[in-house]
């Protein structure tokens, strides 16, 4: 086990149910996490912070452009779907190369798990922010449709106001998830609860820089 670092990227595979030893059945998303390989070390002196860079997920040679083909070939590791960096205070015990599996967490671990939610497409305010909706009788002619949008001297839309658009397909991050089972042979980790995105949606599992800063185990810069 590689105790400089606590993160890992992966992907979401489903969720299911395990039964605890009191019999309660507790809802669990299976994410497989790794193997990651490094690819490539940030310096100091060169990058101006220390970070390591790993791959995940094989992909063929000939669906990765030239500047990335030669970023591998120089690393000297097989092509890598995802890339991600995990920003470090001391990396001198990975190497380019290493690989980082499953076994960097343990059962009773909080973990942070980002990924990408699922894509909604165009929404309205109550689906979207969730507004109350206008009256369901007869006549009302505002079931659903937006209200006011707030003041009119200005001649526009304030930033941040909250209306019909885009909803989903953005970054989320779920935080202090209880990791319950990790099987290190598969590369599967099983969080208690819900993590963002569809099966099969990349993530990246971290453990959480306040219980790095409280317990010393492992050194994060954010």
């Amino acid at each position: 086990m590689l105790p400089v670092v606590k993160g890992i990227l992966g992907r979401k595979l489903g969720m299911t149910q395990v039964f605890l030893e009191d019999g309660r059945a507790v809802p669990v998303t299976v994410l497989e996490a790794g193997p990651c390989v490094v690819v490539q070390k940030r310096e100091r002196e060169l990058d101006g912070y220390e970070a390591i860079q790993v791959g995940y997920q094989e992909i063929k040679a000939r669906r990765v452009n030239s500047p990335r083909a030669g970023h591998f070939k120089k690393a000297g590791v097989e092509p890598k779907r995802t890339l991600g960096e995990f920003r470090l205070v001391d990396c001198d015990a990975l190497s380019v190369g290493d690989e980082l599996r499953a076994d960097l967490f343990q059962s009773g671990e909080r973990v942070n798990v980002s990924g990408i939610s699922k894509g909604r497409g165009f929404a309205g305010g109550v689906k979207r922010h969730g507004f109350k909706g206008g009256p369901a009788s007869h006549g009302s002619m505002q079931h659903r449709r937006p209200a006011s949008s707030g003041a009119t001297d200005a001649a526009r839309t304030f930033k941040g106001t909250r209306k019909p658009g885009h909803m989903g397909a953005v970054k989320v991050t779920v935080k202090g998830l209880e990791v319950l089972r990790v099987d290190p042979e598969r590369n599967l980790i099983l969080v208690k609860g819900a993590v963002p995105g569809p099966p099969g949606g990349p993530i990246r599992i971290t453990l959480p820089v306040r219980h790095e800063r409280k317990s010393g185990k492992v050194k994060i810069v954010t």
